[in-house]
């Protein structure tokens, strides 16, 4: 190790060291606070923190995003050097806890408990030394907060909720091993992914078009409940079906459709749903007894329309589990911090965007003629020239290009750690319909 590399990472763990002390103290006011950060951030053998870490970032919510996809030819190289950041963290004291405060803490607040706040945000490196320590909520504080926010897949709102509160209050060994977890899931991903592929990481909920290493589409994702996962997966995307049809697995006819049939005998015409037998002869639901223990051994399917469970489209892929990714009427759902809501499939938020980048490189498709045959009804399977790989993963923890050290919620427990699980469950809703459309392809 150089002299120089000496000295900085003397430097930081010393500070750390402090810095975590400092949050162990009882603060007897603004002034003294002050006085005792500003010994540790003015000490001549600190070296330039603002050249070290996740702080060399810019620190804004804006400056979370970027266009390198989560798994890249650098991101063990990236996990690896946040782990050794964390590490330093750890070993020097880790960060404090945030008390609940007694009143909202946000912009233009003033309040004692800021001072552990912005200790924690230094620490991580989402607030610079030179912003001090006071009980002032001001557009420093404001603003780091907003970029921890963007960093844990919260709404980036700068007001400490209940969400941020729970996630600034894991402790760094936790978010250390969370680091440790993740890349071993990485390296098993490592090779190459291919020159275009689509990557959906479900516990962000999030979905990465990559084209030529850089993300060129991301959209917001709804996957599977906690009882209903969806599935860790890679496989390739072989067909785009404009307007498709959607048919009710037996479990949904058996359990929701035969009781509301009961009550409406209009439900299935009302929701264009058509009965066939297996002949492919069409039958009345008038010819059905809607009082039967079991439902009738027929194919209950949903005319391509507005209303139907898939809306729009439909993307294929081959893989053992029935799952696949879709349009859906209830745009809704989208705006909800945990979209947590499927049996297993993936809706994609505007999933025509996604359809037209499949579909680029297959003749005829331009997104003129996919909204042209969107906008007739038929119902359009397409074949892709080339099949395109997909890949449903498991990564709670990442470092992008830029550094910025990223983490989203455990929510199928799979980190080992409880206080990684679902910070969230109050946030969950039941769908609006009585029907679940991912439950099993047409």
């Amino acid at each position: 190790m150089s002299k120089k590399n000496g000295i900085d990472a003397f430097s930081r763990r010393a500070f750390l060291r402090s810095a975590a002390t400092v949050g162990a103290v009882a603060w007897a006011g603004a002034a003294v606070a002050q006085d005792a950060l500003g010994e540790i951030i003015n000490s001549p053998r600190r070296g330039s923190w603002d050249d070290q870490f996740d702080a060399k970032a810019s620190r804004t919510a804006t400056a979370v995003l970027s266009n390198t996809p989560v798994f890249g030819p650098e991101t063990i190289g990236h996990v690896q050097q946040a782990i050794f950041d964390y590490q330093q963290i750890v070993a020097g004291g880790g960060w404090p806890q945030v008390p609940q405060a007694g009143v909202r803490l946000e912009l233009g607040v003033t309040d004692p408990s800021v001072q552990q706040l912005r200790q924690r945000l230094m620490v991580s490196g989402d607030l610079p030394q030179s912003a001090g320590i006071s009980s002032s909520f001001d557009s420093y504080v404001d603003g780091a907060v907003k970029r921890f926010q963007a960093r844990h897949g919260l709404p980036a709102d700068g007001v400490i909720g209940e969400y941020t509160l729970k996630a600034m209050n894991v402790d760094a060994p936790t978010r250390l091993a969370q680091l440790e977890t993740n890349l071993v899931r990485l390296q098993a991903m490592s090779g190459d992914l291919g020159r275009r592929y689509v990557m959906v990481n479900i516990p962000a909920a999030y979905i990465e078009a990559v084209e030529n290493g850089r993300v060129v589409l991301r959209h917001t994702a709804i996957v599977g409940k906690i009882d209903r996962q969806s599935p860790i997966l890679n496989s390739k995307i072989y067909e785009v079906i404009l307007n498709p049809y959607w048919t009710a697995p037996r479990s949904i006819v058996q359990k929701d459709i035969m009781p509301l049939m009961r009550k409406d005998p209009t439900y299935l015409e009302r929701n264009a749903i058509r009965l066939f037998d297996a002949s492919g002869n069409e039958v009345s639901p008038e010819t059905v007894d809607w009082n039967a223990e079991k439902a009738p051994n027929l194919m209950f399917r949903q005319d391509p329309g507005k209303i139907n469970a898939m809306s729009s489209t439909k993307i294929n892929f081959h893989n053992e589990h029935s799952v696949y990714m879709h349009d859906t009427p209830q745009q809704g759902l989208f705006n909800k911090l945990m979209r947590f809501e499927s049996s297993g499939c993936v809706r994609v938020q505007n999933v025509r965007d996604l359809a037209t980048w499949l579909l680029k490189e297959t003749p005829g498709w331009s997104r003129q003629q996919i909204e042209s045959t969107i906008k007739s009804g038929v119902n359009t399977p397409i074949k892709l020239v080339e099949e395109v790989p997909v890949y449903f993963t498991y990564i709670t923890a990442w470092s992008a290009k830029d550094q910025v050290v990223q983490f989203r919620d455990d929510i199928y427990q799979r980190d080992g750690a409880a206080e990684l699980a679902l910070q969230t469950t109050t946030g969950i809703e039941q769908s609006a319909g009585p029907i679940d459309a991912d439950a099993l392809p047409q």
